[in-house]
Protein backbone atom coordinates (compact mmCIF):
# COMPACT_ATOMS: atom_id res chain seq x y z
CA UNK A 1 0.00 0.00 0.00
CA UNK A 2 2.96 2.72 1.19
CA UNK A 3 4.53 1.33 -2.53
CA UNK A 4 0.84 2.82 -4.53
CA UNK A 5 0.85 5.74 -2.18
CA UNK A 6 4.35 6.54 -3.16
CA UNK A 7 3.81 6.47 -7.07
CA UNK A 8 0.23 8.76 -6.48
CA UNK A 9 2.40 11.07 -4.48
CA UNK A 10 5.10 11.29 -7.45
CA UNK A 11 2.35 11.09 -10.19
CA UNK A 12 0.95 14.45 -8.82
CA UNK A 13 3.79 16.38 -8.32
CA UNK A 14 4.69 15.96 -12.19
CA UNK A 15 1.53 17.47 -12.95
CA UNK A 16 1.48 20.12 -10.69
CA UNK A 17 5.23 21.64 -11.22
CA UNK A 18 4.84 22.45 -15.13
CA UNK A 19 2.16 24.12 -13.97
CA UNK A 20 4.14 26.29 -11.43
CA UNK A 21 6.54 27.14 -13.80
CA UNK A 22 6.03 30.67 -15.64
CA UNK A 23 4.57 30.30 -19.04
CA UNK A 24 5.68 31.79 -22.47
CA UNK A 25 3.74 35.50 -22.59
CA UNK A 26 3.00 34.77 -26.29
CA UNK A 27 1.30 38.26 -26.07
CA UNK A 28 3.79 40.53 -28.37
CA UNK A 29 2.32 42.27 -31.62
CA UNK A 30 0.11 39.69 -33.69
CA UNK A 31 1.28 36.81 -31.38
CA UNK A 32 -1.46 34.00 -31.56
CA UNK A 33 -3.62 35.25 -33.87
CA UNK A 34 -3.20 35.98 -37.75
CA UNK A 35 -4.75 39.42 -39.16
CA UNK A 36 -4.18 42.27 -41.54
CA UNK A 37 -4.32 42.34 -45.76
CA UNK A 38 -1.77 40.75 -48.20
CA UNK A 39 -4.11 42.72 -51.07
CA UNK A 40 -5.77 40.26 -53.56
CA UNK A 41 -4.01 36.75 -51.91
CA UNK A 42 -5.39 37.93 -48.52
CA UNK A 43 -7.30 34.35 -49.18
CA UNK A 44 -4.07 32.44 -50.17
CA UNK A 45 -1.86 30.56 -48.10
CA UNK A 46 1.78 31.98 -48.93
CA UNK A 47 4.06 30.12 -50.69
CA UNK A 48 5.97 27.93 -48.01
CA UNK A 49 9.58 28.19 -47.23
CA UNK A 50 12.04 26.10 -45.09
CA UNK A 51 11.46 29.04 -41.96
CA UNK A 52 7.49 28.21 -42.68
CA UNK A 53 6.50 25.07 -44.71
CA UNK A 54 2.86 26.09 -43.74
CA UNK A 55 1.34 29.31 -41.99
CA UNK A 56 -2.66 29.63 -40.77
CA UNK A 57 -4.86 31.34 -42.76
CA UNK A 58 -5.49 35.59 -41.73
CA UNK A 59 -8.38 35.37 -39.55
CA UNK A 60 -9.04 38.84 -39.45
CA UNK A 61 -8.79 40.92 -42.39
CA UNK A 62 -10.85 43.95 -44.17
CA UNK A 63 -9.83 42.82 -47.70
CA UNK A 64 -13.13 40.84 -49.06
CA UNK A 65 -11.94 36.57 -49.88
CA UNK A 66 -13.46 35.83 -52.91
CA UNK A 67 -14.45 32.28 -52.97
CA UNK A 68 -13.43 29.75 -55.46
CA UNK A 69 -15.95 28.35 -58.06
CA UNK A 70 -16.09 24.96 -57.23
CA UNK A 71 -17.10 25.81 -53.81
CA UNK A 72 -20.14 25.74 -55.09
CA UNK A 73 -22.29 22.63 -53.99
CA UNK A 74 -24.07 22.82 -57.91
CA UNK A 75 -20.99 23.04 -59.36
CA UNK A 76 -19.08 20.49 -57.52
CA UNK A 77 -21.93 17.80 -57.90
CA UNK A 78 -22.30 18.30 -61.54
CA UNK A 79 -18.63 17.76 -62.29
CA UNK A 80 -18.93 14.66 -59.54
CA UNK A 81 -21.36 13.41 -61.49
CA UNK A 82 -19.81 10.11 -63.59
CA UNK A 83 -21.22 10.52 -67.70
CA UNK A 84 -23.61 7.26 -68.52
CA UNK A 85 -22.59 4.66 -70.82
CA UNK A 86 -24.10 6.54 -73.99
CA UNK A 87 -22.01 9.97 -72.98
CA UNK A 88 -19.09 7.62 -72.89
CA UNK A 89 -19.57 6.29 -76.36
CA UNK A 90 -21.00 9.01 -78.62
CA UNK A 91 -20.01 7.49 -81.78
CA UNK A 92 -21.90 3.78 -80.71
CA UNK A 93 -25.01 5.93 -79.71
CA UNK A 94 -24.99 7.68 -83.09
CA UNK A 95 -24.56 4.22 -84.66
CA UNK A 96 -27.68 2.77 -82.63
CA UNK A 97 -29.69 6.22 -82.72
CA UNK A 98 -29.06 5.56 -87.12
CA UNK A 99 -29.82 2.10 -87.30
CA UNK A 100 -32.94 2.55 -85.57
CA UNK A 101 -33.95 5.62 -87.84
CA UNK A 102 -33.00 4.09 -90.37
CA UNK A 103 -35.23 0.92 -89.85
CA UNK A 104 -38.19 3.27 -88.72
CA UNK A 105 -38.73 4.64 -92.27
CA UNK A 106 -38.12 1.33 -93.89
CA UNK A 107 -41.28 0.63 -92.04
CA UNK A 108 -42.92 3.83 -93.09
CA UNK A 109 -42.04 3.78 -96.81
CA UNK A 110 -43.54 -0.10 -96.84
CA UNK A 111 -40.44 -1.89 -97.20
CA UNK A 112 -40.05 -3.11 -93.51
CA UNK A 113 -37.95 -2.75 -90.76
CA UNK A 114 -34.84 -5.09 -92.14
CA UNK A 115 -35.03 -2.65 -95.51
CA UNK A 116 -34.76 0.35 -93.89
CA UNK A 117 -31.37 -1.36 -91.89
CA UNK A 118 -30.04 -3.02 -95.32
CA UNK A 119 -29.71 0.60 -96.82
CA UNK A 120 -28.04 1.76 -94.01
CA UNK A 121 -25.24 -1.06 -93.61
CA UNK A 122 -24.96 0.12 -97.76
CA UNK A 123 -24.08 3.65 -96.55
CA UNK A 124 -21.85 2.45 -93.65
CA UNK A 125 -20.14 0.60 -95.94
CA UNK A 126 -19.63 3.41 -98.53
CA UNK A 127 -18.33 5.35 -95.81
CA UNK A 128 -15.68 3.28 -94.28
CA UNK A 129 -14.18 2.79 -97.72
CA UNK A 130 -13.83 6.62 -97.68
CA UNK A 131 -12.63 6.62 -93.80
CA UNK A 132 -9.74 3.47 -95.30
CA UNK A 133 -8.78 5.45 -98.53
CA UNK A 134 -8.52 8.81 -95.98
CA UNK A 135 -6.12 7.21 -93.35
CA UNK A 136 -3.94 5.43 -96.23
CA UNK A 137 -3.01 8.52 -97.68
CA UNK A 138 -2.85 10.33 -94.16
CA UNK A 139 0.08 7.87 -93.22
CA UNK A 140 1.75 7.99 -96.88
CA UNK A 141 2.09 11.82 -95.94
CA UNK A 142 3.49 11.44 -92.92
CA UNK A 143 6.11 8.91 -94.22
CA UNK A 144 7.25 11.04 -97.10
CA UNK A 145 7.75 14.08 -94.21
CA UNK A 146 9.75 11.98 -92.09
CA UNK A 147 11.63 10.77 -94.75
CA UNK A 148 12.73 14.52 -95.75
CA UNK A 149 13.20 15.20 -92.50
CA UNK A 150 10.31 17.89 -91.34
CA UNK A 151 10.32 17.45 -87.62
CA UNK A 152 7.26 17.56 -85.68
CA UNK A 153 6.16 20.85 -84.21
CA UNK A 154 5.02 19.14 -80.74
CA UNK A 155 8.78 17.95 -80.16
CA UNK A 156 10.53 20.96 -81.79
CA UNK A 157 13.46 21.20 -79.11
CA UNK A 158 12.78 18.38 -77.04
CA UNK A 159 15.02 15.37 -76.21
CA UNK A 160 18.78 15.05 -74.56
CA UNK A 161 20.82 16.96 -76.72
CA UNK A 162 18.25 17.05 -79.97
CA UNK A 163 16.45 20.18 -81.12
CA UNK A 164 17.54 23.36 -81.06
CA UNK A 165 18.00 25.37 -77.48
CA UNK A 166 14.92 28.20 -77.57
CA UNK A 167 15.82 31.95 -78.55
CA UNK A 168 16.10 34.51 -75.95
CA UNK A 169 13.00 36.06 -77.13
CA UNK A 170 11.08 32.71 -77.26
CA UNK A 171 8.07 32.66 -74.31
CA UNK A 172 9.29 31.41 -70.51
CA UNK A 173 7.73 29.60 -68.08
CA UNK A 174 6.36 31.68 -65.30
CA UNK A 175 8.54 32.45 -62.58
CA UNK A 176 7.83 31.13 -59.18
CA UNK A 177 7.65 32.95 -56.10
CA UNK A 178 11.38 32.60 -54.97
CA UNK A 179 11.74 31.14 -51.34
CA UNK A 180 15.72 31.75 -49.79
CA UNK A 181 16.65 30.16 -46.35
CA UNK A 182 18.82 30.68 -43.20
CA UNK A 183 19.67 34.03 -41.64
CA UNK A 184 22.18 35.12 -44.37
CA UNK A 185 19.65 35.22 -47.15
CA UNK A 186 17.61 37.91 -44.63
CA UNK A 187 20.99 39.88 -44.61
CA UNK A 188 24.23 40.12 -47.19
CA UNK A 189 23.83 37.03 -48.47
CA UNK A 190 20.33 38.46 -50.07
CA UNK A 191 22.88 40.03 -52.47
CA UNK A 192 21.10 41.41 -55.64
CA UNK A 193 18.15 40.41 -55.10
CA UNK A 194 16.68 38.53 -57.91
CA UNK A 195 20.13 38.13 -59.60
CA UNK A 196 21.13 36.34 -56.94
CA UNK A 197 18.40 34.40 -56.33
CA UNK A 198 18.84 33.09 -60.38
CA UNK A 199 22.51 32.66 -59.82
CA UNK A 200 21.54 30.00 -56.66
CA UNK A 201 19.11 28.35 -58.48
CA UNK A 202 16.05 29.26 -57.11
CA UNK A 203 13.12 31.12 -59.09
CA UNK A 204 12.92 34.48 -59.34
CA UNK A 205 9.86 36.46 -57.74
CA UNK A 206 8.02 38.39 -59.89
CA UNK A 207 9.61 41.50 -57.51
CA UNK A 208 13.08 42.46 -56.94
CA UNK A 209 14.12 42.35 -52.95
CA UNK A 210 17.01 43.51 -52.77
CA UNK A 211 19.67 43.79 -49.60
CA UNK A 212 18.17 47.28 -48.38
CA UNK A 213 14.62 45.69 -48.26
CA UNK A 214 15.81 42.79 -46.01
CA UNK A 215 17.40 45.08 -44.09
CA UNK A 216 14.10 47.29 -43.38
CA UNK A 217 12.29 44.02 -42.92
CA UNK A 218 14.04 43.42 -40.10
CA UNK A 219 14.28 46.56 -38.56
CA UNK A 220 10.15 46.63 -38.77
CA UNK A 221 10.59 43.71 -36.87
CA UNK A 222 12.29 44.94 -33.89
CA UNK A 223 10.38 48.50 -33.96
CA UNK A 224 6.91 47.50 -34.49
CA UNK A 225 7.54 44.84 -31.24
CA UNK A 226 9.39 48.16 -29.34
CA UNK A 227 6.45 50.51 -30.30
CA UNK A 228 3.84 47.87 -29.09
CA UNK A 229 5.80 46.56 -25.94
CA UNK A 230 5.75 50.79 -25.25
CA UNK A 231 2.18 51.03 -26.07
CA UNK A 232 3.27 54.06 -28.40
CA UNK A 233 0.18 53.96 -31.11
CA UNK A 234 1.88 56.84 -32.71
CA UNK A 235 5.19 55.35 -33.43
CA UNK A 236 3.05 52.28 -34.84
CA UNK A 237 1.12 54.92 -37.19
CA UNK A 238 4.56 54.86 -39.34
CA UNK A 239 5.04 51.41 -39.15
CA UNK A 240 1.89 49.59 -39.97
CA UNK A 241 -0.98 50.01 -41.99
CA UNK A 242 -4.25 51.62 -40.93
CA UNK A 243 -6.02 47.95 -40.33
CA UNK A 244 -2.89 46.69 -38.33
CA UNK A 245 -3.22 49.85 -35.90
CA UNK A 246 -6.39 49.42 -35.27
CA UNK A 247 -5.85 45.62 -34.27
CA UNK A 248 -3.03 46.50 -32.40
CA UNK A 249 -5.22 48.99 -30.98
CA UNK A 250 -7.74 46.49 -29.55
CA UNK A 251 -5.16 44.29 -28.52
CA UNK A 252 -3.19 47.44 -26.23
CA UNK A 253 -7.16 48.50 -24.84
CA UNK A 254 -7.73 44.90 -23.34
CA UNK A 255 -4.27 44.42 -21.76
CA UNK A 256 -5.22 47.62 -20.38
CA UNK A 257 -8.88 46.66 -19.03
CA UNK A 258 -7.37 43.31 -17.49
CA UNK A 259 -4.34 45.93 -15.70
CA UNK A 260 -1.55 44.01 -18.08
CA UNK A 261 1.00 45.53 -20.19
CA UNK A 262 3.13 43.15 -22.42
CA UNK A 263 6.83 43.78 -22.20
CA UNK A 264 9.14 42.68 -25.80
CA UNK A 265 12.92 43.66 -25.43
CA UNK A 266 15.90 42.20 -26.75
CA UNK A 267 14.43 40.91 -30.15
CA UNK A 268 16.94 38.97 -32.89
CA UNK A 269 15.96 37.59 -36.11
CA UNK A 270 17.46 34.32 -36.16
CA UNK A 271 16.15 32.77 -39.41
CA UNK A 272 14.03 34.80 -42.78
CA UNK A 273 12.85 33.52 -45.80
CA UNK A 274 11.19 35.35 -48.52
CA UNK A 275 8.19 33.91 -49.20
CA UNK A 276 6.27 35.83 -52.17
CA UNK A 277 7.23 39.29 -53.56
CA UNK A 278 4.94 40.97 -56.18
CA UNK A 279 3.08 44.05 -57.74
CA UNK A 280 -0.60 45.44 -57.44
CA UNK A 281 -0.61 48.60 -59.23
CA UNK A 282 1.03 50.88 -57.89
CA UNK A 283 1.57 48.88 -54.67
CA UNK A 284 4.25 46.51 -53.80
CA UNK A 285 4.12 43.58 -51.66
CA UNK A 286 6.83 41.20 -49.85
CA UNK A 287 5.75 38.15 -47.61
CA UNK A 288 8.72 37.02 -45.15
CA UNK A 289 8.94 33.86 -43.12
CA UNK A 290 10.67 34.79 -39.99
CA UNK A 291 12.00 32.96 -36.75
CA UNK A 292 12.81 35.05 -33.75
CA UNK A 293 13.78 35.27 -30.39
CA UNK A 294 13.44 37.73 -27.80
CA UNK A 295 12.68 38.38 -24.15
CA UNK A 296 8.37 38.10 -23.55
CA UNK A 297 6.65 38.49 -20.21
CA UNK A 298 3.35 40.27 -19.32
CA UNK A 299 3.48 42.35 -15.83
CA UNK A 300 0.97 43.65 -13.47
CA UNK A 301 0.87 47.87 -14.39
CA UNK A 302 0.17 48.14 -10.14
CA UNK A 303 3.10 46.34 -8.85
CA UNK A 304 5.48 45.37 -12.20
CA UNK A 305 5.30 41.53 -11.25
CA UNK A 306 5.96 39.25 -14.43
CA UNK A 307 2.81 37.36 -14.31
CA UNK A 308 3.33 35.48 -17.85
CA UNK A 309 6.70 34.71 -19.30
CA UNK A 310 10.11 34.49 -17.65
CA UNK A 311 12.68 38.04 -18.03
CA UNK A 312 15.83 34.98 -17.76
CA UNK A 313 14.48 32.68 -20.78
CA UNK A 314 14.35 33.73 -24.43
CA UNK A 315 11.59 32.14 -26.59
CA UNK A 316 11.42 31.97 -30.33
CA UNK A 317 8.47 32.41 -32.44
CA UNK A 318 8.43 31.96 -36.08
CA UNK A 319 5.79 34.16 -37.82
CA UNK A 320 5.39 35.16 -41.37
CA UNK A 321 4.57 38.86 -41.85
CA UNK A 322 3.72 40.79 -45.43
CA UNK A 323 4.82 44.19 -45.77
CA UNK A 324 3.79 46.86 -48.31
CA UNK A 325 4.71 49.87 -49.71
CA UNK A 326 3.88 52.45 -52.58
CA UNK A 327 6.62 52.67 -55.10
CA UNK A 328 9.31 54.58 -53.99
CA UNK A 329 8.29 54.39 -50.74
CA UNK A 330 8.76 52.86 -47.68
CA UNK A 331 7.69 49.28 -46.08
CA UNK A 332 5.32 49.44 -43.76
CA UNK A 333 3.49 46.21 -41.88
CA UNK A 334 0.41 45.06 -43.40
CA UNK A 335 0.07 41.42 -42.42
CA UNK A 336 1.08 39.00 -39.56
CA UNK A 337 0.03 35.37 -40.16
CA UNK A 338 0.88 32.36 -37.39
CA UNK A 339 2.86 29.35 -38.63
Amino acid sequence: MTRFRWLAILAALIIAVPSLAPSPADARAGGGSGSGSRGSKSGDAPAPTQTAPTAKPVERSTTPQQKSPSANPANTAAAGAKPGFMQRNPFLSGLLGGMLGAGLIGMLFGGGFGAGLAGLAGMLGFLLQIALIGGIVYFAVRWWKSRNGTPAAAFAGAGAGGGTPPSPNSAQPEATPMARSGLQSMLGGAGAGAGAGAASGFATPQLAILEADYNAFEALLKDVQAAYSAGDLARLRSLVTPEMLGYFSQELSANASRGVENKVTDVKLEQGDLSEAWSEGPIDYATVAMRFSMIDVLRNVADGRVVEGNEQVRTEATEVWTFLRSQGGNWILSAIQQT
